[in-house]
């Protein structure tokens, strides 16, 4: 294992999140020398960030609790183009108005992660201050001489394109030059040498290094993240409803927030086998902490769900939200019919109860048809979170604060107490 001497690189390996790195070495020695500025870029697509994008946003928490200055880049202009990264068609074109909406929503998020107030505190600047005073002419032969139609038709996002015979406009194919220049950009201003990002950016990342290091004759590095997925092969930040995202503002309408509940929610039914990768990403609990929570088996794995939504929660909305949240929880689930009125079924034991047979003792459903029929159309949930196999397994995993929550619909719901 190798060993590091930067308190940044340590954190970041330690804690799961390098999958990438240009030069690890390089990036240790100029961590470890201090004042380190690194950046990760947010396209203004929608109104809020989910929960996709918090691993970026704590690794920039990470380079300032090392003593690094975070840049938080905003796409004002690379919004309008969209990146065709992981895209087998073109994004829509959005509007100024609707960019420069989206952008206020997004940047209400990183105040509760990173210091923004220090003199060398965390900075948020906007692309568009460079991109949209470019010169056409002048970029291509500036920048565009760097630059192979080799090299850009080799990038995995182009080459998808082309292979499944899917139009990629120029506009779209101009989008890693553009990216590429942000580096520039911020190396010349701020003396930035880091680019944080997910490894679906792996081939940006390396074209804003490569023409950092050829324009400005700088060594820069690069960092990405391994794609966050869920111990049963979900996409992390992805829920049956859909995305979690990290706004609690109604205002933006229901498509685009969740409530410090629902968040609180999302992190509680958080399976069993992700709990230690998800404290070790989402939260700043220490590892010492972590290694004897995620040893918990059986029910008492609970506390350490517990622990996570609390400590998740705490960091977006704060310590206020995250108790209201679990004292909701434990209303709903451990008083039961007393709390909320729901009616609840004592059973002697959870062998061979399905999800079927959940639905059927709590009375949601009269047939085992009926019961399949509710599983079909997405209406069946076990703790919120939709069934999808009729003979899912209802097993001691599922009991939260005593009991199982049985749902169809929004407003038919039952709970099963094993006693």
């Amino acid at each position: 294992m190798t060993t590091y001497q930067s308190e940044l690189m340590r954190r970041l390996t330690e804690r799961g999140f390098l999958y990438q790195c240009t030069d690890e070495s390089g990036l240790d020695e100029a961590a470890a020398a201090g004042g380190l500025v690194g950046y990760i870029g947010f396209d203004c697509t929608a109104p809020s960030l989910h929960v996709g994008s918090l691993v970026q946003i704590m690794m920039l928490r990470h380079l300032q609790q090392a003593g690094g200055r975070p840049i938080v880049l905003m796409g004002g202009g690379t919004t309008k183009i969209g990146d065709p990264t992981d895209k087998d068609k073109s994004r829509p074109i959005l509007t100024h108005e609707f960019i420069q909406k989206n952008k206020e929503g997004i940047s209400k998020v990183f105040s509760k992660f990173l210091d923004f107030n220090d003199k060398d505190g965390a900075i948020m600047v906007d692309n568009a201050d460079w991109l949209d005073q470019l010169g056409y002419i002048d970029f291509l032969r500036d920048m565009g001489v760097h630059f192979t139609i080799n090299r850009m038709v080799a990038l995995e996002s182009v080459k998808r394109r082309l292979e499944r015979e899917q139009p990629m406009t120029f506009l779209e194919f101009n989008y890693t030059l553009l990216q590429s220049y942000d580096f520039v950009e911020l190396n010349r201003r701020y003396g930035c040498r880091l680019q944080l990002g997910g490894s679906d950016q792996w081939g940006n990342i390396v074209g804003g290094i490569d023409l950092t290091r050829r324009v400005e004759g700088n060594e820069v590095y690069g960092f990405t993240t391994p794609l966050i997925t869920t111990a049963s092969g979900g996409k992390m930040g992805k829920t049956a409803e859909g995305a979690m995202w990290l706004n609690a503002d109604p205002a933006l309408g229901e498509d685009f927030y969740k409530s410090p509940y629902d968040y609180w929610q999302f992190w509680r039914n958080t399976e069993d086998a992700d709990v230690g990768k998800f404290l070790r990403l989402f939260t700043d609990v220490s590892l010492e902490e972590i290694e004897v929570l995620e040893a918990l088996e059986g029910a008492d794995i609970n506390r350490a769900k517990i622990r996570l939504a609390n400590e998740a929660t705490m960091l977006l909305h704060g310590s206020d939200a995250a108790r209201e949240a679990e004292e909701t929880a434990r209303k709903t689930f451990e008083e039961g019919a007393t709390a909320t009125g729901l009616p609840t079924f004592d059973v002697a034991t959870l062998d061979a109860l399905t999800a079927v047979d959940a639905a059927i003792l709590t009375g949601l459903a009269a047939s085992k048809g009926e019961a399949r029929r509710h599983v079909k159309g997405g209406a069946l949930k076990i703790n919120d979170e939709k069934v999808s196999d009729p003979y899912q397994a209802i097993n001691i995993s599922d009991v939260q604060d005593g009991v199982i929550k049985i749902s169809v619909g929004k407003k038919r719901h039952a709970l099963i107490r094993p006693t």
